[in-house]
């Protein structure tokens, strides 16, 4: 079967790839310059503490991308859903990180 009918199911793990990788690229940006921001300002303690909270989340962003990541380098065929909570988690680190950047820009 040729045309629209035919699906190639290597496409999509591979756009899904792309997409976690360039989310975690954009995510070390937003924290590079938070750190930046928060430590040439020299307002006290809060920059920093929200530098430091930035990582972390950035950290923990970086763990689930790189766990889905590998999870979609495995079988190009029937590559595993993502869970709930890699989902749940994935989405309070993007909200966060912007939270914190926000924090050290204001």
């Amino acid at each position: 079967m040729t045309g629209a009918g035919v699906r190639d199911p290597g496409l999509q793990p591979e756009r899904t790839r792309l997409a976690w990788r360039r989310t975690t690229l954009t995510a070390t940006v937003v924290t590079v310059l938070a750190a930046r921001s928060a430590f040439q300002d020299g307002e006290g303690a809060v920059g920093p503490v929200a530098c430091a909270l930035c990582v972390l989340v950035w950290l923990g962003l970086l763990a689930v991308a790189h766990r889905r990541i590998q999870e979609l380098t495995g079988d190009p065929v029937d590559p595993p859903r993502l869970m709930v909570w890699a989902a749940a988690v994935g989405t309070l680190c993007a909200v966060g990180l912007a939270v914190c950047a926000a924090a050290v820009v204001f």
